[in-house]
């Protein structure tokens, strides 16, 4: 795995990467393109990453405007799975957007991970968002030391015995992989945002977000 990724760093993929990093970092400066991230992520999850690119491209000026049941047609209008319950969770995490920005201003990562995925009063912070669409959004934001972990990610270190497949992916199994990855990003000198996009290359050969 190690070899991979170090010629992969020799390759034309490295600029891909390290342009898609400071896309990355200036999506995070601007407020309204965080929430259309914090939504892209809401959208992710059981769905391509391909059709949530689109999706977003086609509705995001929808996503702080449009009521529930307009923000669901519009979703089925552009092909968005879940369409009724993903419109349910933006129009939900609007009501913490104020939340989310002051939190990202005084927390750190971790913490802010923990906040995202969490509840407050027994209430979800921000509906259809766990630990993995967490770490998305943060890195899709600019934060560098969270892991993204998904099956695809899973299946790179199972295939090069870093991990065995856990049975379910659990806080405990997240935290344990997102260790082995810590270490890899170690030995191939670069943060976990970056060392996802080049395993996320090697598993699927595109890099995206």
């Amino acid at each position: 795995m190690i070899e991979k990724i170090n010629k992969l760093k020799k390759s034309e993929i490295r600029e891909v990467i390290d342009n898609r990093i400071l896309e990355f970092e200036e999506a995070g400066k601007n407020k309204d393109k965080v929430f259309s991230e914090l939504c892209f992520c809401i959208l992710t999850a059981n769905s391509s990453a391909d059709n949530c690119i689109r999706v977003q491209k086609e509705a995001e000026k929808h996503f702080e405007t449009l009521e529930g049941d307009e923000l669901a047609a519009k979703f089925k209008e552009v092909g968005c799975r879940f369409h009724t319950k993903r419109a349910s969770y933006i129009v939900h995490a609007r009501k913490n957007k104020q939340k989310l920005l002051e939190n990202l201003e005084k927390l750190d990562e971790k913490d802010m991970r923990e906040w995202l995925s969490g509840k407050t009063n027994g209430e979800k912070n921000i509906k259809g968002i766990g630990m993995k669409e967490a770490s998305h959004f943060l890195r899709n934001i600019g934060k560098k030391n969270l892991a993204i972990i998904d099956f695809h990610i899973i299946d790179v270190l199972v295939d090069n015995k870093l991990i065995e497949k856990p049975k379910k992916l659990d806080k405990e199994s997240y935290l344990m992989i997102e260790r082995e990855l810590e270490k890899l990003a170690g030995k191939v000198g670069m943060s976990l945002a970056e060392l996802d996009l080049y395993l996320w290359y090697i598993e699927t050969g595109k890099v995206l977000k």
